[in-house]
């Protein structure tokens, strides 16, 4: 977070060059922010800021935060989600008082976020975007910017234990049923591999996002 404040200024030369300082938060006015899609989280414990000779704040607070998101899952395992991150003060009107805006590109912010990823995990970050815009609130509006993250789902790990496996035991199931073989060897053979779809099913079932209202193709198969 980055803002000005007229009121706290002063010439470097006049204090034995010192042109910035670092004050704990609750020593200057701060722009007081909420993240609207919050459900959880932990707040930082780094409540300090820098205040520079021409009245410059600048405030880095590292937040976890758990967020809500809705899910499309349609095309589990190979999907592509967004999710909203939206940050608003509802404790100054817009118009008058308080404004937000964004200080890097999507372009620069997307470079930016990358850099933090230290692991492959299963969602693979593809694209930002921002939206500014006012949030009309009892007559009043609230400055708002929401971040839009796409993230896509890397689908090896499903492929290798979930597709792979389904699909050959449904090649296996049409080469028992018209192969040479005797009506007793036919039956042992159908009773293996439908305790191996059982078994399939079951990783499955809990393999599954169960955050939507439409399942997955996957799961209705």
């Amino acid at each position: 977070q980055e803002w000005q404040n007229p009121f706290a200024t002063w010439d470097p030369l006049d204090f034995c060059n010192i042109s910035e300082i670092i004050l704990p938060m609750d020593t200057y006015w701060s722009p007081p922010i909420f993240i609207l899609e919050r459900v959880n989280g932990q707040d930082p414990e780094l409540n300090y800021m820098v205040l520079r000779h021409n009245g410059s704040f600048n405030s880095t607070r590292p937040f976890q935060v758990t967020l809500t998101c809705s899910l499309r899952i349609l095309k589990f395992p190979f999907d592509t989600q967004t999710c909203n991150l939206s940050i608003a003060s509802f404790l100054y009107p817009a118009v008058t008082d308080f404004v937000m805006k964004t200080r890097r590109t999507p372009a620069e912010i997307m470079k930016y976020s990358q850099s933090f990823f230290l692991t492959d995990g299963e969602w693979k970050f593809t694209n930002v975007s921002i939206i500014e815009y006012t949030e009309i609130l009892d007559d009043k509006g609230f400055s708002v910017v929401t971040y839009l993250i796409s993230m896509e789902r890397r689908p090896t790990l499903y492929i290798l234990n979930l597709i792979l496996p389904t699909c050959a035991l449904y090649l296996l199931d049409m080469a028992v049923l018209f192969g040479p073989s005797s009506l007793e060897e036919k039956i042992n053979f159908q009773i293996a591999i439908i305790l191996g779809s059982s078994m399939l099913a079951v990783i499955l079932n809990n393999s599954l996002p169960t955050s939507s209202n439409k399942p997955p193709i996957i799961g209705t198969h």
